[in-house]
């Protein structure tokens, strides 16, 4: 069974996300399944491009030959880093599944469990950049909120 799986993983090309990245794809990506990329960009102004268009509801899904094509991903802000890129492709080569990436403007907690429903997504896997807990009780944990609130199951990939 596949092809109706929509399983998320919050990335922000840091090497946690590209752990989590890993992760799903060793763990719980089934041949014909949708792997949704989902990155968060803080919410600045911008004076042109695809992000005035899309911010209050997120990008459109951009499939994985557009995401990979760095003309295309300058228009959004985002600039994805090689080593994910190349995880995403060989993913969708051995694995036969359909990678996409969705792009949202704002506060990570709030636009990922947004994303959970907007989409929606069978499952969720962000990554966990470890923060002490001096930091945790400051800055507050993302991926803590995502587990609390996300309508859907949350894997946490520890760092």
């Amino acid at each position: 069974m596949g092809g109706d799986r929509r399983i998320g993983v919050a990335i922000d090309f840091s090497e946690c996300s590209r752990k989590a990245l890993k992760w799903a794809i060793d763990n719980v990506i089934r041949n014909g399944d949708h792997l949704i990329l989902i990155t968060i960009r803080p919410e600045v102004f911008y004076e042109g491009g695809e992000m005035q268009l899309w911010e209050a509801t997120g990008s459109p899904l951009i499939p994985l030959v557009q995401f990979s094509d760095p003309a295309i991903m300058k228009k959004y802000g985002v600039k994805p880093d090689p080593e994910t890129l190349d995880i995403a492709n060989t993913a969708a080569r051995q694995k036969e599944v359909d990678v996409l990436l969705k792009i949202y403007w704002g506060d990570p907690r709030e636009k990922i469990c947004e994303a959970v429903d907007n989409i929606p997504l069978t499952c969720l896997i962000v990554g966990n950049r470890g923060l002490g807990t001096l930091k945790r009780v400051i800055m507050g944990s993302v991926s803590n909120y995502i587990v609390n609130n996300a309508s859907c199951p949350v894997t946490v990939v520890k760092h």
